[in-house]
């Protein structure tokens, strides 16, 4: 060992673990976020970089062609993906974190066995790992269309959940306790089988909180194989993981409490409630829908004070925040006041909206969360509703509903509402709309883009 090396080695490690640290708080402003994810980047790009100089490492040559091979396919992947296909993307991505702690484990579990602590704590880095990665690639599927976006229940689910969970597990244990390398086949099989079993009933709408969940697991099991790793000859990698880990474990859970907190559902619920599983039946809505041309409904917005302009996921599907940027432009021109309101969970992850629409050139300070927006809808003109259901039914204050309690952005309560929907479906909770017979609701159907073309034709006329 050169001497230089260790101290060069532990000096980039604080530091990118300060910028990690600097690059995560960036992360928390929607108007910093871009240099946050720049920042962390290049923390990890140096963490990576001075390993290979780091006191014990060995095959060189395998660990830079994985580095090579996995940074060209996530470059490539992150150039070419749709901004609707965001989710599934990190729904994957992060699968693939929890999978590389999960066989970090492994390769620890195998030279670790006669030592009670390192293997404990590989096992349970192996158990998350494991259980995110298969639940991830269950997300994955379902986002992507390749598998029922429905929740997947059958009888007795739970227990046998639980089941094959204790069953693993006790392979696991039972191979540290033996020193037997081979129950930890059944051990691993076990726990993916457990992780396609916990994302089976978990359906559409709750995917914001999935995906962050999984991303909180995926942390978790890097900081535990970090602690596994700090006695072995890369302990100061091991100190690197503990602390990124414990970051993106602690971020990832908060991120998932207020996800819950958002859909007025506790995680449990979110894991094991089958939320959209049935649909609701004997609701009875008083009023009917009705329709609504687009030049009356760009009249109405062109004389409007006010309009307030809330997303959903119909807007990400028919990628038509382009066309939504240039109606606020027009709307702006006429002397119209454009505000956005963003419910938290209106896309299929964490901020999927404020994304779609910074994308399109619109400026964050015009984008309101549903607090900071609720209490001006009394006071709106005009609210259109682009593709959103859940995140604006008033169901959610009817008594029994499945929605009930849910926080909603309040549109029904300004003058009048305008509905872009392409038919008269329900959302994913499977949960008629009490929006849609509102006698101050008009529903605008059709393709969200083309519809939207539509009204910036019919404004450009006027």
């Amino acid at each position: 060992m050169i001497a230089w090396q260790e101290p060069l080695v532990d000096a980039v490690y604080v530091v990118a673990i300060l910028v990690f640290i600097l690059g995560l708080r960036s992360m928390s402003s929607p108007a910093t976020a871009r240099r946050g994810i720049v920042l962390a980047g290049v923390a990890m790009l140096a963490a990576v970089a001075v390993t290979f100089v780091s006191p014990g490492l060995s095959n060189f040559a395998l660990i830079a062609l994985g580095v090579l091979v996995g940074g060209l396919a996530g470059w490539y992947w992150a150039r070419v993906v749709q901004m609707t296909a965001m989710p599934q993307m990190v729904a994957i991505f992060n699968g693939m974190g929890g999978g590389a702690a999960g066989a970090i484990a492994g390769v620890e579990l195998l030279s670790s066995l006669g030592d009670p602590t390192t293997a404990g704590l590989s096992l349970a880095g192996a158990v998350i790992g494991s259980v995110s990665i298969a639940g991830s690639l269950v997300a994955f599927l379902k986002l992507q269309g390749w598998m029922r976006s429905k929740p997947l229940v059958f009888p007795g689910q739970q227990p046998v959940n639980l089941g094959v969970l204790a069953l693993g597990v006790a392979f696991g244990g039972y191979a540290v306790y033996t020193v037997h390398t081979i129950w930890l086949l059944p051990f691993f099989a076990l726990l993916i089988v457990f992780g396609v079993l916990l994302a089976l009933p978990i359906g559409g709408a709750d995917m914001p909180v999935v995906i962050s969940l999984f991303n909180a697991l995926t942390g978790i099991a890097v900081a535990l194989d970090g602690f596994a790793l700090v006695n072995g000859p890369l302990g100061d990698a091991g100190y690197a993981m503990v602390i990124a880990g414990t970051l993106v474990g602690a971020a990832g859970s908060l991120l998932t409490l207020l996800m819950a907190k958002a859909m007025n559902r506790s995680v449990g619920n979110v894991l094991f409630g089958a939320f959209g599983a049935t649909e609701e039946t004997g609701a009875t809505i008083a009023g009917s829908m009705k329709s609504i041309d687009p030049d009356d409904a760009a009249v109405m917005m062109a004389y409007a004070n006010t309009v307030v302009i809330a997303p959903g996921y119909g807007m990400a599907v028919a990628q038509a925040q382009q066309k939504v940027k240039e109606l606020a432009d027009l709307l702006e021109a006429k002397g119209v006041a454009v505000k956005f309101a963003i419910h938290p969970v209106a896309g299929r992850m964490p901020g999927h909206m404020n994304v779609l629409l910074a994308e399109a050139g619109i400026s964050y300070d015009k984008l309101f969360d549903r607090d900071e927006i609720n209490s001006e809808f009394p006071n709106t003109d005009v609210v259109l509703v682009i593709g959103a259901n859940d995140v604006v039914n008033p169901a959610a204050r009817r008594q029994g509903s499945p929605l009930q309690g849910m926080p909603i952005l309040d549109v029904d309560g300004a003058h009048n509402v305008i509905v872009i929907k392409r038919g008269q479906g329900r959302g994913f909770a499977g949960i008629e709309n009490d929006l849609f017979y509102k006698e101050n609701t008009r529903m605008l159907y059709g393709d969200a883009q083309q519809v939207v073309g539509k009204l910036v034709t019919a404004l450009k006329k006027s």
